[in-house]
């Protein structure tokens, strides 16, 4: 390698940690391919007319005309429901006005025309499926970055120097570099700039990949073309080259974690921050802007909206923190391609396609309810807003292939969405409640409270054992292993801190007021209040685990939301418990340097606590009931 002096280890990257067993490249792909290869939702209504009415099994063989049950019975097989239903549905579809479109053109389609065309297929299909579009695109800095950039193009506008020192525009572009550390000027060399993306590349795969496995790991590293051509090469349709983009944001999901010379030597420099990353995350935002990727559908668009807003400063009180835009955009996107029908997603002949598809969907659909129940804002989904059915595994569906994931495996990740769906569900009930105008006025109504109590204790009994923490946790866990398992469980435990936390704020509204109604009030608020202590002394116990195995310096803001929620309580209860969440989150800093800030927050907020004597009081006095 030319103008580099780091040694790559045998896992193809600079990460090290001792003790650290990360995923190898072959566990990468079955991560994405156990997250891709679960089958679309069920058509509906494919029995004959003999079996529908007789509610037996309509299995027809290969080469026959009739199914079983038909031809023992000798039945005439006919399909006049399931072509009434179809015929039905279709009208309705055409009735309905469409106004997706990838082109240029602001006109919507009207309502008289049908969106359907004489190849049973939407008119943006084929875009929004297809490759992306291809128009040159202006963008920041007077770089021509588009959609024919190559590579080392892209990378050359990426690690170019920092905008700030334009004294040095005209010189020598080291001393520019010098902003980023002692080892930045070797940035100017292509051959370097090539080794140090790819060193990225690979950080992204053993970290990000385990937790958002958005990405298909070998045709990602195939379209990856880091050829100094002028042009793009021609190559076949499974090896377009990658959207910029998406390249942009793994690079900078890699300068997060990895602890390559240069970024070390960055870090050293700016107090343990690197401002490369911070750099690769504005310009990655920037580039995603001018390419228009929160405002055309397509699958490309939707996989790399999903991928920048963890990206990104989790503090939604920092101008550039989280504000949910980008998950947004990627919300917009996925009802633009209309992937929220059970039809659509059926339709899709690319199972790579549809099972990107389908695991981007649940991913935005979690996201939104847990974001907006975290930051009381209104969800952007409703239940009503998808008909998708949740994945249903045959057993037998792998047995013929011994390299796919297996049932078991499979059936452990279904699980885990199932429970976390029901547990997202709960949170968009309360999400909606808490983002009124009237429960800032007035309060939270009674009858909501005892119904959230109900609906989080029943989840508790149907999924939590089998999704969280298991009792005899053991000891040679894996990064995977018990990273997923600690935040499933957290991320139950925090929906009780927060619960409480609103409901201190806001106090429980009753209209009736009768006794029995006044000690309802007093056992519910008393109910939270204890099932809120005791789950966030269970976060902290998990964040003292992850933490000293150094597993937080690695998690792509999954537990951040956790340790600050059960901190703060923590902290006002005067816990000592309380450091193990400023520990994890001064070790959360590494990545996300918002979080040294939380930490000292609650700090402070702990030394407020025990000066005023509350070391000795286990029970935090609630605000009055609000009239």
């Amino acid at each position: 390698m030319q103008n580099g002096d780091h040694v790559r280890n045998d896992s193809g990257h600079s990460f090290s940690h001792p003790g650290l067993v990360l995923p190898t490249q072959s566990v990468q792909n079955q991560i994405h391919e156990l997250a891709k290869t679960l089958p679309p939702p069920r058509k509906q209504n494919t029995a004959c007319d003999a079996c529908r009415s007789r509610k037996v099994k309509c299995n027809r063989l290969p080469g026959q005309d009739k199914p079983q049950h038909c031809l023992s019975k000798n039945y005439p097989c006919t399909h006049f429901v399931q072509q009434a239903t179809s015929e039905k549905k279709r009208s309705a579809a055409a009735r309905r006005p469409r106004n997706i479109s990838t082109s240029s053109s602001s006109s919507p389609v009207s309502a008289s025309s049908s969106p359907i065309n004489e190849h049973n297929t939407p008119p943006w299909f084929k875009a929004a499926f297809g490759p992306w579009n291809s128009g040159r695109l202006q963008t920041y800095g007077g770089h021509n970055i588009n959609m024919q950039s190559t590579t080392p193009t892209l990378l050359h506008h990426l690690f170019a120097q920092p905008e700030s020192d334009s004294t040095f525009m005209f010189k020598s572009r080291s001393p520019g570099y010098a902003t980023w550390g002692d080892m930045a000027s070797k940035l100017e060399d292509e051959a370097f700039r090539a080794e140090f993306a790819l060193d990225l590349v690979e950080v992204y795969f053993q970290i990000v990949h385990t937790r958002l496995p958005l990405l298909n790991p070998l045709q990602f590293r195939a379209r990856l073309n880091l050829q100094a051509t002028q042009q793009r090469p021609v190559i076949a349709k499974q090896d377009e080259p990658l959207h910029p983009a998406l390249i942009a944001t793994v690079l900078a999901w890699g300068a997060k974690f990895s602890e390559h010379p240069l970024l070390v030597a960055d870090r050293d420099r700016n107090g343990g921050q690197s401002q490369l990353a911070k750099a690769l995350i504005d310009r990655t935002r920037e580039l995603a802007e001018s390419l228009k990727v929160h405002r055309i559908p397509n699958t490309n668009h939707v996989v790399i909206s999903l991928l920048i807003e963890p990206l990104q400063c989790q503090d939604p009180r920092i101008d550039n923190g989280f504000h949910g835009f980008w998950l947004n955009s990627g919300i917009r996107n996925l009802l633009g391609l209309q992937i929220n029908h059970k039809s659509v997603m059926a339709d899709i002949k690319d199972p790579e396609a549809r099972g990107t598809m389908i695991f981007a969907w649940w991913m935005a659909c979690l996201s939104d309810a847990f974001s907006s129940f975290y930051y009381r804002r209104k969800p952007m989904l409703d239940d009503d807003d998808y008909d998708i059915d949740f994945y249903t595994v045959d057993p037998s569906a792998n047995e013929a292939d011994p390299a796919a994931p297996s049932p078991r495996e499979q059936l452990e990740f279904l699980g885990y969405y199932r429970a976390a769906h029901a547990l997202a569900r709960i949170c968009r009930t309360i999400a909606r409640q808490l983002w009124k105008p009237s429960t800032d006025q007035d309060g939270i109504p009674l009858e909501a409270v005892l119904s959230y109590i109900s609906d989080l204790s029943q989840w508790r009994n149907e999924h939590l054992s089998r999704v969280g923490v298991p009792p005899n946790l053991e000891a040679n866990w894996d990064f995977v292993s018990a990273v997923s398992a600690c935040a499933s469980d957290a991320q139950y435990h925090v929906t009780w801190v927060v619960l409480f936390v609103a409901i201190d704020e806001f106090g429980i509204r009753d209209d009736t007021f009768p006794p029995s109604s006044i000690d309802q009030v007093e056992t519910a608020k008393r109910k939270v209040m204890e099932e809120a202590l005791q789950a966030s002394l269970r976060i902290a116990a998990l964040a003292g685990v992850l933490t000293s195995n150094g597993y937080l310096k690695l998690d792509p803001a999954v537990m951040h939301v956790s340790c600050i929620n059960a901190g703060n309580l923590l902290a006002r209860l005067g816990r000592p418990e309380v450091f193990q969440c400023i520990k994890a989150l001064e070790q959360y800093s590494y990545a996300y340097e918002e979080t040294r800030e939380h930490a000292r927050e609650i700090t402070r907020e702990y030394e407020v606590a025990i000066w005023l004597g509350l070391l000795d009081n286990p029970r935090l006095v609630i605000s009055s009931q609000r009239p």
